[in-house]
């Protein structure tokens, strides 16, 4: 008996949203098959093919080229699977000759020695190396989330943000909110304590807020509406857990009905509020 899985099943069990499901079905890669319900239904053919498809945009290729790609005929699992096993391997090695040498120039330090210039540019190296690695998680994580169209707004915006975003003391901003945060809770939505929160957590997403487009902005609120199910994977923190994420939405919402002024957001954000108060 062929087994089949419904679409709630497969975003549950692969961490894909049913939005990218859909985005890949309406550009012809998948094809599920359709109960008499029309709910759609997924068995192991159309699985292993959203696997080639998953792997063909981690190794970098647009929608449209993966389509051209498929179009060609099957793929072997098998070796696509071996590029999955060699990537593992390559990425695990790289951390453990990291971790070698920190903990060598750690020795070092402690035995008050002088680091040459040859360490220095080891350290400076892989510090980098594991920066694009962060980055590149960053993107596998929101290609689950986010279109082909979004994803290139993101692309196009990112260096009017990158001042602010990735740096260190940037992310011990956010986790320095999201600790005082949580330490207040349980909080009323609507108090002014709050609303200082709100205007907090806004002020530091301002990078963010100036050039994001709606749709942008959705999807990103769809990320972390599910930020409890993908954080600490590939090393990714946002700085907050779901808690306080979702109590800043409320506190949001609350001030926004009471027309309460929530610090820096984009001009189109208000009317969007209040359409979907409508």
């Amino acid at each position: 008996m062929v087994e089949l899985w419904d679409i709630a099943a497969i975003t549950r069990r692969t961490g894909l949203t049913s939005r990218a499901l859909r985005h890949y079905e309406a550009r012809g890669l998948i094809q599920p098959l359709r109960a008499a319900s029309g709910r759609r239904l997924y068995g192991a053919a159309e699985l292993e093919r959203i696997h080639q498809i998953i792997m063909l945009k981690r190794a970098g290729f647009g929608l449209q080229t993966i389509g051209t790609l498929l179009a060609r005929g099957q793929h072997d699992l098998a070796r696509i699977i071996d590029v999955q096993i060699e990537g593992v391997r390559a990425e695990a090695a790289r951390l453990a000759e990291t971790q070698a040498l920190l903990l060598a120039v750690r020795a070092r330090l402690d035995r008050h020695e002088v680091l040459d210039p040859a360490t220095l540019c080891q350290l400076i190296h892989d510090t980098q190396s594991a920066t694009t690695a962060e980055h590149a998680a960053w993107r596998r994580l929101s290609a689950r989330y986010m279109d082909e169209r979004v994803q290139e707004d993101f692309e196009r915006v990112l260096p009017a943000m990158a001042g602010e975003f990735g740096q260190d003391a940037y992310s011990e901003k956010w986790q320095d909110l999201s600790a005082r945060i949580r330490a207040a809770l349980p909080l009323e939505a609507d108090g002014e304590t709050a609303l200082g929160f709100v205007r907090e957590w806004m002020a530091l997403l301002a990078p963010f807020s100036a050039v994001a487009s709606p749709a942008m902005w959705e999807s990103t609120r769809a990320m972390y509406d599910e930020v409890d199910n993908w954080r600490g994977e590939d090393g990714l923190d946002p700085g907050f857990d779901g808690t306080v994420w979702r109590f800043i939405q409320q506190a949001t919402e609350a001030a926004l009905a009471r027309g309460a002024d929530i610090g820096p957001v984009p001009a189109w954000f208000g009317q969007r509020s209040s359409t979907e108060q409508a």
